[in-house]
């Protein structure tokens, strides 16, 4: 089998999974910015990874753009983000998302970084005031995304990545 990982990767960790996928399975890996898709004709597995920003998959764009083009291709999508797991939540947005063509390819979710000090002035403003508004909650009834926005200080990182969250992507790959 061979393949190739394309990702989209804003603060670091869709990348790094993207590299421990790729080191995993000697797939090529480089940016979906960078991707011809002319040339991913020459891949029988395409696996692209994107960061999840207000629902939406990074990257995700140039797959539903080019799905045609992709036609006969194993297809595999993973996401990165700061909340921890909920499956709930994460089904309800892969019913969202993955529509039309684009029905029934496997998406995974893998846990990112959280970091406001490294994120670009609109991002940060905008986490600050999601931050705000969900402060006046009581923290015993936060949804995960919330525990997940809360639980790291405006100066401090949370880095949840864990090459544990690939395996899934790897057995998924092993039985194609």
């Amino acid at each position: 089998m061979n393949g190739i990982i394309l990702y989209k990767s804003k603060y670091g960790a869709t990348k790094k999974y993207a590299e421990w996928i790729a080191e995993r399975t000697g797939f090529a890996c480089i940016k979906t910015d960078e991707a011809d898709v002319k040339k991913l004709a020459e891949y029988d597995t395409i696996i692209l990874g994107g960061g999840v920003y207000a629902t939406s998959i990074a990257g995700l764009s140039f797959l539903k753009k080019n799905i045609s083009k992709l036609a006969g291709r194993k297809i595999i999508v993973f996401c990165c983000g700061a909340s921890p797991y909920d499956q709930g939540a994460f089904e309800a947005g892969i019913k969202n998302t993955f529509k039309g063509d684009l029905e029934g390819i496997p998406c995974y979710y893998c846990r990112g970084t959280f970091a406001l000090q490294e994120m670009s002035f609109k991002d940060r403003m905008l986490c600050k005031l999601l931050r705000k508004a969900v402060s006046k909650k009581n923290p015993e009834e936060y949804e995960p995304w919330e525990k997940g926005l809360m639980e790291v200080r405006d100066d401090e990182k949370g880095d949840w990545t864990d090459i544990s969250y690939i395996e899934p992507i790897i057995a998924a790959l092993n039985g194609l």
